[in-house]
């Protein structure tokens, strides 16, 4: 080998030893420089602040929004007016009158009787008070109440309560038991309807406390 192509080639490869010692391996740093200084953590960024809440809004306010607009009324001049009418008070009804009914039955202290024997064809009247008992031969009369319906009318209605009892037997006329042989109402205009059924005696109502009739 020529001893200029041997120089050269020794200076080459001297020449790419620095090279590589200044650049490195990976070509990044030079030796002769001290290392850059690692770089300052980053601070992670701050949550964004959730946004402050609105007071609500006043149902005045609510009401104003997208609401037209009304124009307030006119002032209304009180003293322009009318008064008010007077209060009428109604008064209670008044209960109405239940109109007068029937006069009542005028009551009689003692009854006018009239007996008949059919054996004799004796009569006689005689008056019998409420409440006693008169005797008539066999018979026993007790007057209970006698009244009198229409006293004012021209034919009143005389009506008499009665017990009738006999004590004697009807054939012999011996004394017997006393037994009831009428109880109810006898009408002096009406004498047919309720009767004395007796086979000797006939009763019947004449007036209510009226004075006995001549014999």
């Amino acid at each position: 080998m020529e001893p200029g192509i041997g120089r050269g080639v020794r200076l080459a490869v001297v020449i790419a030893g620095l090279a590589w010692v200044t650049v490195g391996p990976s070509g990044a740093q030079d030796v002769g420089q001290p290392p850059p200084p690692p770089a300052a953590p980053t601070a992670p960024a701050a949550a964004p602040e959730p946004p402050a809440p609105s007071a609500p809004a006043s149902p005045a306010t609510a009401a104003s929004v997208g609401a037209p607009k009304v124009a307030p009324p006119a002032p209304v001049n009180l003293e322009a007016l009318p008064p008010p009418p007077p209060e009428v008070k109604a008064e209670a009804p008044k209960p109405k009158t239940p109109p007068p009914g029937p006069p009542l039955p005028a009551r009689a202290p003692a009854a006018v009787l009239r007996v008949l024997d059919k054996v004799t064809a004796e009569t006689m009247a005689f008056e019998a008070p409420v409440g006693r008992r008169v005797r008539y031969k066999s018979l026993v009369f007790e007057v209970k109440a006698c009244v009198t319906r229409g006293p004012a009318d021209p034919q009143p209605q005389p009506s008499v309560y009665l017990v009738i009892t006999s004590d004697a037997g009807v054939a012999t006329g011996a004394a017997l038991a006393p037994r009831q042989v009428f109880k109810g109402w006898m009408f002096a205009n009406a004498p047919g309807v309720s009767a004395l059924r007796h086979p000797v005696y006939d009763a019947w109502l004449v007036a209510c406390n009226a004075a006995a009739p001549a014999m």
